[in-house]
């Protein structure tokens, strides 16, 4: 390898070397809590996605607007095991489902149901498992999973029978509701508010640490020689 400009050269080793050592103490043990580094920043934002997350709230509002909605409706389900558990659900929630050949046939007040499946919701986003445990008689996320399933199954059943709007107030409960409570359990929430300086520093450090690994790249290219520049393109007389 032939050198053409050793000054370019030992800078861009200097980059790609100091770049590597910060990698290792990126990946080292050093941060608050015992953790490396990729764990905090994960950790930072998994707890900043949570506080943003919260929209039961709002939904409890939406499904407010079915109280006394009396829905009728059969649902057929993957398994016997997703029957049982969708019976027994239902039934908790003051609703009935009563086995109909392979099917459900479930009925009730839609709003009354959905409020407390959303309670259930908001306990499990607050890490208040316990509670629903007691209630439903099985751990709280399993309740919850199987809330999901149940509301997911009977959403088809009831846009077969155009029963649109309580198909919709199905899905938004599993998305905007279930899901976060039950993909965020056990993190703590944090307001991004509390965390500006830890991320904006994340971040600006981010931008420059790519930046260093590229300027470093480009100087020991050039250093050897190496350069790119754009090809000029003779035109003939």
């Amino acid at each position: 390898m032939l050198v053409t400009d050793k000054k370019l050269f030992i800078k861009g080793l200097l980059l790609l070397i100091s770049f590597a050592v910060v990698f290792m103490l990126i990946f080292s043990p050093i941060f608050p809590g015992g953790v490396n580094g990729l764990h905090f920043s994960d950790d930072l934002f998994n707890k900043l996605s949570k506080g943003s997350s919260y929209f039961i709230p709002e939904v409890a509002k939406d499904v407010k607007a079915f109280d006394g909605k009396q829905i009728n409706v059969e649902v057929k389900f993957k398994s016997a095991d997703e029957t049982k558990m969708a019976q027994t659900l239902i039934t908790k929630a003051g609703g009935k489902a009563e086995p109909k050949g392979d099917s459900l046939a479930v009925s009730g007040d839609l709003g009354a149901m959905l409020a407390k499946v959303l309670e259930g919701a908001d306990e499990l986003y607050k890490d208040q498992d316990a509670q629903i445990s007691a209630f439903y008689g099985m751990d709280g996320k399993k309740a919850m999973k199987g809330w999901w399933t149940t509301l997911n199954t009977m959403i088809k059943p009831l846009q077969k029978i155009k029963m649109i709007d309580e198909a919709n107030i199905l899905n938004t409960v599993n998305q905007k509701a279930i899901e976060p409570a039950y993909n965020f359990y056990g993190i703590p929430a944090e307001s991004i508010m509390t965390k500006i300086p830890t991320v904006t520093g994340l971040l600006i450090f981010y931008v420059i640490y790519t930046m260093w690994y590229g300027y470093g790249i480009f100087d020991i290219f050039n250093g050897i020689g190496m350069s790119m520049s754009k090809s000029k393109i003779k035109k003939e007389a």
